[in-house]
């Protein structure tokens, strides 16, 4: 058995897209997945599955998520070790600077490239942006959040194809599944 988390794109943001994290964990369990557990309201789903069944992992949970509650939220699914690479990569600039708001944004195979990062422009002078297999890490300043090239994301096609966690959710999401035995 192998853990993974299941990061959902875009539930219970502004009243929209509702699921209970008790339903959440239920819809997993039914799926067939092991010890499923939740983190926060926005979508985290721990749990363990076969390591053979990796590469159907996500279309798996989306069309479970259909089936449940009408309606397909995008997954993006990592596994333990996927997710330990990710916080060992976190560029060594971001500290715990309450200035600065950091964002892990872990990419849909589809868009797992470091040619996305042609396809996104950010203003140097106050936003970073960087690659690594997976994800995309992005900074800015708080002061200039919405002077961000990157708020414009949520109306381009690739947004569709990732989702956004902050860098504490992050780091939470690696605690709890160091915690998970196999």
């Amino acid at each position: 058995m192998e853990t993974f988390v299941a990061l959902l794109r875009g539930i219970n943001v502004g009243g929209n897209s509702l699921i209970k994290m008790s339903e959440l964990r239920e819809c997993f369990e039914q799926a067939g997945y092991q010890n499923a557990s939740t983190y926060i309201n926005s979508g985290n789903v721990l749990f363990q599955a076969d390591k053979k069944l990796t590469d159907q992992l996500e279309a798996n949970i989306e069309q479970a998520l259909q089936e449940r509650f009408g309606f397909m939220p995008k997954v993006v699914v990592r596994s333990k070790a996927q997710i330990e690479q990710v916080i060992k990569r976190v560029p060594s600039s971001w500290s715990r600077d309450l200035e600065q708001k950091f964002n892990v944004i872990f990419l849909k195979g589809s868009i797992d490239s470091q040619e996305i990062l042609n396809k996104l422009s950010i203003k140097p002078d106050i936003e970073t942006l960087e690659y690594a297999p997976g994800v995309l890490y992005w900074s800015a300043r708080t002061s200039d959040l919405t002077k961000s090239n990157m708020i414009k994301l949520s109306r381009s096609d690739l947004y569709q194809n990732m989702t956004i966690r902050n860098l504490n959710t992050t780091r939470k999401i690696h605690t709890l599944m160091l915690a998970y035995t196999a």
